[in-house]
């Protein structure tokens, strides 16, 4: 079975045509532009290395935010709860 390289994403708004678009992108030709920026971890031990529906929904409600904090007009379009929702 074929492995593709590793790949970095990154996620962008297009407020002019109102859009997300994801790209892939090869870690060492995108490091050179992330050097000295702002980075928050997200560390797997924080939960508990389970990478379940509940992460990938708070992972996106915080790609979101972050968009939005450059991007304000996109709060129009959310309406993701920000807590963690309660799994019984």
């Amino acid at each position: 079975m074929a492995v593709d390289p590793p790949r970095s994403v990154v996620l962008n708004y297009d407020q002019e045509q109102q859009r997300l678009t994801v790209k892939l992108v090869e870690p060492d030709k995108l490091a050179p532009l992330l050097a000295g920026l702002f980075e928050v971890p997200i560390l797997l031990d924080d939960f508990d290395f389970r990478l379940d529906d509940e992460f990938a929904r708070r992972l996106g409600v915080a790609m979101l935010n972050a968009i939005a904090l450059g991007h304000p007009d996109i709060k129009q379009y959310m309406s993701v709860t920000q807590k963690p929702i309660d799994r019984e």
